[in-house]
């Protein structure tokens, strides 16, 4: 397997992507299930210059890609991950957060940050009212069904940093995780 930078795929690479894209998220009634949303949200990582992304490649078949959005001066978003169900399971999307990681701390980010939405009840925060006391749900945080990102993520040293309840309908909350790249910065 080798990490090359996604502007560097060739148009039915990208079509692919955007195929393994739809595939992933199916599971999700937020997913990219409208005609052209794939394709769209992949070719977003090749017209906009606030966004690149990296593809995981056997040879010449993608295996998966991730995302970065630049956001903050210090702070990028990571956004999306995404495998190949046929190629899950087998470290290609540990490696491509290690990929990116090291190309984030290596341009000074000091934070990779993501949402990881439960609309599906992957969690058990799905189907709860998180209104009041929102920030002390995060403690309670489980994993309810396998697959869920935020134990994937939890995993590679990421942790939970904020909830927003209903992001996604009632009771389908976004959950927000970081992981600080680089040593604890001076102020």
């Amino acid at each position: 397997m080798r990490i090359d930078a996604f502007d560097t795929l060739s148009p039915d690479q990208v079509a692919d992507a955007a195929r393994i894209l739809r595939e992933g998220f199916a599971h999700m009634p937020s997913g990219f299930h409208g005609p052209g949303e794939a394709e769209a949200e992949a070719a977003s990582f090749l017209d906009d210059e606030d966004r690149s992304a990296l593809a995981a490649l056997d040879g010449e078949r993608v295996l998966g890609w991730i995302g970065l959005v630049r956001t903050y001066s210090h702070a990028w978003e990571l956004h999306p991950l995404v495998v190949d169900p046929a190629a899950q399971r087998r470290g290609v999307g540990t490696a491509l957060v290690a990929a990116l990681e090291a190309r984030a701390a290596a341009a000074g980010v000091l934070t990779l940050y993501l949402g990881t939405d439960d609309d599906y009840g992957g969690t058990s925060l799905f189907g709860q009212d998180l209104f009041p006391g929102v920030a002390e749900r995060i403690a309670g945080l489980t994993e309810t069904a396998r697959g869920h990102a935020v134990a994937f993520y939890r995993r590679l040293g990421y942790e939970v940093v904020g909830l927003v309840p209903d992001a996604n309908g009632p009771g389908r909350p976004d959950i927000l995780m970081a992981k600080r790249l680089s040593p604890t910065p001076s102020a």
